[in-house]
């Protein structure tokens, strides 16, 4: 009886372990559709999902290609930067934004960062500033250490001797890397 419970057990985790990756990928794309289709209200299912992605295309080809579109953002951009309050949060988000994504990709250049000497301990980072001399460390580098399995991290300032570049995958396995806690496999 104790066999049939452990195989059973054993079975049933193994199952949990195979199963939830595979759930939890297809409800978070779940839940994104859905939220993205719910904000326009009041349409049949679906339709709201297919506007808010064709707005967000359009917006992005005009702002992008069309003086008049570039010249709109930059106006907004500009209002936004000089609104007291508003200008922290939205320089804020949009450094943050622009350092995943777009041409001021900040999150390119991986490192290792040498954390002890005894005992020896690395980890893996993006070197987001090359020279601190300008707030008075000089031959200091900025290293952004995220965490895993969250989009937090930290910045630290160290040593440029302290850090040296990553060879063996790129900048975005080093990321997934990093985000998984070191159990993603690089050779895939």
């Amino acid at each position: 009886m104790r066999r049939l419970a452990a195989r059973f057990i054993r079975s049933f985790l193994q199952g949990l372990l195979l199963l939830s990756p595979i759930v939890i990928t297809a409800y978070l794309i779940y839940a994104i559709f859905d939220r993205v289709d719910t904000l326009i209200p009041y349409l049949p299912r679906g339709i709201g999902f297919i506007i808010i992605i064709a707005v967000v295309t359009t917006v992005g080809y005009l702002g992008t290609r069309l003086f008049i579109g570039k010249w709109l953002f930059d106006v907004f951009d500009y209002l936004l930067e000089h609104t007291p309050g508003v200008k922290f949060i939205y320089s804020s988000i949009r450094d943050m934004v622009s350092s995943f994504v777009g041409d001021k990709k900040r999150f390119n250049k991986p490192v290792w960062v040498c954390m002890s000497i005894e005992p020896e301990i690395w980890r893996i980072g993006f070197m987001t500033q090359r020279d601190m001399s300008h707030l008075g460390m000089a031959n200091k580098v900025a290293v952004y250490l995220p965490h895993s399995y969250a989009i937090s991290g930290w910045v630290i300032v160290t040593d440029s001797k302290n850090i040296k570049p990553v060879t063996k995958m790129n900048a975005t396995e080093a990321m997934k890397f990093a985000v998984s806690g070191g159990v993603m496999d690089v050779s895939e």
